[in-house]
């Protein structure tokens, strides 16, 4: 059991909230964050890491995620093996990402690869928060990059779920880059007819809110996730002027139409499957994914599962 990212202390005010709840569970109990109730952890994964009292919405790592959203045995991971490194000899840098490491037990800040969900191929990226906040570095806008050029490729839907307090500092300009690398491949994919789905988590803030996180066909948000771009605090510093209260939750953005829709944990598998199918190019149309001709390392080895009587 990693305990190293369950109790560290946070380090900035995006750190704080909920913390991901272990397997290893034993009788533990956890008190939510937002209404104090204690829970039994086996009850918070039974609920998919939501409070069963107030609906509060832990944050939770990738993996997770993906095992709550896709179908069995459908996810492939793409681009696994790549990690950052400090190539601009930042101070203290390669320590930080042995620390993200350890505390997520992830490579890097995003996870990728192909799945189905409720029977509907799609590419799939998961921004983790245990891994620096989900933060934005050159290896995540690759990773990510090299996943819409995949789909594209492939006449594959993207659903994407954002976590991030914005571009990685230790990376200085070339993190600012991946914004507008991000953003052309996303270009390039919506170009080609494809539909992609962005799924904001708390927190989306920063660079992956001003690039490929607002730039969904259609905008997803879990309750009560923060959304912004400059902190709350800043922006009133800047304006010299009180915000309302709420402004970057996602049922204030919703009010506001930056939001399209507002569903909780539990209901995103059938929502998503719902609109991949709705958005599904042509009825006679098959993906190199569904054909199970996505290549060595490209995409699932048991194509046979994804023949259309499947879907």
């Amino acid at each position: 059991m990693n305990l190293m990212g369950l109790f560290r202390s946070p380090q900035n005010e995006l750190e704080k909230g909920g913390k991901p709840v272990p397997e290893e569970d034993a009788g533990i109990r956890t008190t939510c964050p937002h209404c104090g109730v204690q829970l039994p952890l086996s009850e918070l994964q039974d609920n998919q890491q939501v409070c069963t009292a107030c609906g509060y919405h832990f944050r939770i790592g990738p993996r997770d995620r993906i095992g709550y959203l896709t179908d069995e045995e459908s996810f492939q991971e793409l681009y696994g093996d790549m990690m950052s490194r400090d190539i601009l000899d930042f101070p203290g840098y390669d320590q930080k990402l042995r620390n993200a490491k350890l505390a997520s037990r992830e490579k890097e800040g995003v996870v990728c690869g192909a799945a189905r969900v409720g029977g509907e191929p799609c590419a799939l990226f998961v921004m983790d928060p245990n891994f620096m906040i989900g933060s934005m570095g050159t290896v995540v806008g690759e990773k990510i990059t090299r996943l819409f050029e995949y789909a594209t490729e492939r006449s594959l839907p993207v659903v994407g779920f954002t976590v991030s307090g914005g571009a990685r500092m230790q990376e200085g300009i070339l993190s600012l880059m991946q914004m507008a690398k991000t953003s052309a491949a996303l270009r390039r994919h919506s170009d080609a007819g494809n539909f992609y789905l962005t799924v904001l988590t708390d927190p989306t803030t920063g660079g992956v809110t001003a690039s490929f996180a607002m730039d969904g066909d259609v905008i997803m948000a879990e309750p009560g996730a923060t959304i912004g771009f400059a902190g709350a605090r800043v922006i009133e510093q800047t304006i010299r002027k009180k915000l309302p209260q709420g402004f970057q939750k996602a049922e204030f953005l919703l009010e506001h139409g930056f939001v399209d829709l507002i569903v909780p944990r539990t209901q995103q598998r059938e929502a998503i499957a719902k609109l991949l199918k709705l958005h599904r190019k042509g009825a006679g149309t098959m993906s190199a994914y569904e054909k199970g001709s996505a290549g060595p390392g490209q995409g699932p080895a048991h194509g046979a599962l994804l023949h259309r009587e499947h879907l």
